[in-house]
Formats: structure tokens, C-alpha cells, sequence
């Protein structure tokens, strides 16, 4: 009877904690791009992680990172993960919006994104990055992450950046029909973009650019009021997305810390081709460094903010430690 009296009385605690979680249970809204960056994001969604802690998750695709941002200001999404943008620390300074966590980072060994150059361009002279001083380069857009590879990219190989002339062209299609077309000189493109391009001959491979300058490419991030009113649910949140990059990593991360396909990595790539509509193969092409925590590269989220300021791409007052939420954020050792 007593044995009896104890399984009744765990059983109706089970029950009750379900019955908790469930009326805590808040559905969330998640942006991304159909990136391989945002397969963590796949992943805890695939794997039931965003609902197994209380926030069921829809993802929201967008076309253009730069607008995800402000898709979370407005209320449209209540997360967002992709490429950094000056737009994004713009919102920070203005108390709309806070960084929560990494999402990915260009990193040795991981062909995320190109730089490349046009044929016409490579036969008048165009071989290296010591070579891109006088020459036109198509970004998506100013104050973007391919903007800032090419700046850090100057930087390390003593280009002046005042030489490089600079055209937006929005999509990223439009930057590979750019060099194709020979519009322009060189581009930084995500590789499952151009690489075909280059495979055809008709665009020549400068270098992948984690190969030359590793930085903070992406984040996660969701809106300042949130930080502060919803604090269980960014925590959920996190609990869920940090389930998944561990995974992530573990699957795509060598003991090196180059790209290697470990166990996982094959229903990794899968879910990822799955959610992005491209092949394994092409994402294999192109799996972007996600750190196992999302630590967040404090030191090169400074420089960021500091190199847009002084492009006047950035308005009002914002320091790494105002943009970034500490509360829940981990940097990354110095």
C-alpha cells in the first residue's frame, strides 16, 4: 500500500511539473537566412531542443540579413541570428536591441566566405589581396559582413582602403552576376554561391577569407525590452540554441579546430540541406565555425564597432559591453 501511495504521489509530481512547463510554454519566432550558419538553429529545432524547454519555435526565412534586425525591433520575431551588421549596433545604442550569443565566426579551415576575383580583372593583374588597391569590389551592402572582411583583409595586407572603391548590389546573386559579368573586380560571396562560378571558369578563387582574418561574423540577438521582461524566455532560448552548437561543433570541429565531418555530421548536414534547399554537398562546401558555447569575440566585436563609427556607419553612443548582454552572453577568453 505504502509502495503504492509513493508511485501515486510521483506520478501526480510528474504530472503536475508537465502541467507547469506546459502553461509556462511560450512559442517564439526565430529569423535566420537558409544559411549553414544557421544550423544550430535547424538543429534544436529539428531535434524538439526550443520545445523541449518551454519555447516552441517558428523559423522565419528572410532574404537579406541586415533586415532581421529590424524585424525583432518591430516585434515581427522574437529572435534573430545571422551576420553582424553597423545597422544592428546603430539599434544597440539606441537601447532597441541586444546581442545574446554567438552564432558563426570566420575561422582556418572553414570555406565560409570567398573573396574572388572577375576573369578580366585577374588577367589585367588582379592574383592576391596586395593586388586590390585601385580596384572596384561589389559587397550585398555598406556596413555588412562581406564590408568588414574586405576591411580587415586591407588592413592585413597594408591596402589602402581609400584606393578600393566600394558598390553595394544587394543580393548576393547579384554580386556573382557582377563578377561573371566583370562588372567589378572582386567580391566577398558566401562559397556554396560562387563556387560553381569558379568551378566553370568563370571567376578566379582569391581565398577564403577565414583562412586570412578570423573575426565575429554572426550573432544571436533579440530585442532590449526582452532582455529585461522576458528573462525566462531568453533563457530557454539559449539553454536550447547552446544544446545545439555544442553538437554542431562536436560534429564539424577537428581536434585542430579545422573543419572535419565527425560522428553527426552526416544528419547535420542533412537537416541543414533540408532547411537551406541546397544539396549535402554544397553545403559541405560551406559549413561555417560555430563555437561550442556561442562565446562572442569581444575584442573584434570593438573593433567593429569602432571601424563603422568612424565610417559614420554607426550612430550614437555603443561600446562591445552595451551591444552585447552579459547576462546571458559568454565572451570568449582573451
Amino acid at each position: 500500500m505504502g509502495r503504492f501511495y509513493r508511485a501515486s504521489l510521483m506520478l501526480g509530481f510528474s504530472l503536475g511539473l508537465a502541467a507547469s512547463t506546459l502553461a509556462s510554454a511560450e512559442d517564439i519566432k526565430i529569423g535566420v537566412l537558409k544559411t549553414a550558419g544557421s544550423g544550430p538553429v535547424f538543429l534544436a529545432q529539428e531535434r524538439g531542443y526550443f520545445a523541449a524547454e518551454g519555447v516552441p519555435a517558428q523559423i522565419v526565412f528572410f532574404e537579406v540579413g541586415s533586415t532581421i534586425p529590424v524585424a525583432v525591433v518591430s516585434g515581427d520575431i522574437d529572435f534573430g541570428a545571422t551576420g553582424i551588421t553597423a545597422a544592428l549596433y546603430t539599434m544597440a545604442s539606441q537601447d532597441a536591441i541586444r546581442v545574446i550569443a554567438a552564432q558563426a565566426r570566420e575561422a582556418p579551415g572553414f570555406p565560409n566566405n570567398t573573396a574572388v576575383a572577375s576573369n578580366k580583372a585577374a588577367a589585367a593583374g588582379l592574383k592576391g589581396f596586395k593586388d586590390l588597391a585601385g580596384k572596384t569590389v561589389a559587397v550585398g551592402g555598406l556596413g555588412t559582413p562581406p564590408h568588414y572582411s574586405l576591411v580587415l583583409l586591407a588592413e592585413k595586407y597594408g591596402v589602402d582602403l581609400k584606393t578600393i572603391r566600394v558598390v553595394q548590389v544587394g543580393a548576393v546573386a547579384n554580386s556573382v552576376t557582377a563578377i561573371v559579368g566583370g562588372q567589378v573586380d572582386a567580391s566577398i560571396i558566401p562559397v556554396t554561391y560562387v563556387m560553381p562560378s569558379i568551378t566553370n571558369g568563370d571567376a578566379k578563387l582569391l581565398g577564403y577569407v577565414g583562412d586570412e582574418v578570423s573575426y565575429q561574423f554572426g550573432a544571436a540577438f533579440t530585442g532590449f525590452k526582452t532582455t529585461n521582461e522576458r528573462k525566462d524566455t531568453v533563457e530557454r532560448f539559449l539553454r536550447a540554441y547552446r544544446k545545439a552548437t555544442r553538437e554542431y561543433h562536436a560534429a564539424f570541429a577537428g581536434p585542430d579546430g579545422k573543419l572535419a565531418f565527425g560522428p553527426g555530421s552526416a544528419e547535420i548536414l542533412a537537416i541543414i540541406a533540408k532547411n537551406t534547399g541546397q544539396t549535402v554537398d554544397q553545403i559541405k562546401m560551406g559549413v561555417s565555425f560555430v563555437d561550442a558555447e556561442a562565446r562572442l569575440d569581444m575584442k573584434d566585436i570593438q573593433h567593429q564597432i569602432d571601424w563603422f563609427k568612424s565610417q559614420g556607419m554607426v550612430k550614437g553612443e555603443v561600446t562591445a559591453k552595451t551591444a552585447v548582454d552579459l547576462r546571458y552572453a559568454t565572451p570568449l577568453p582573451e
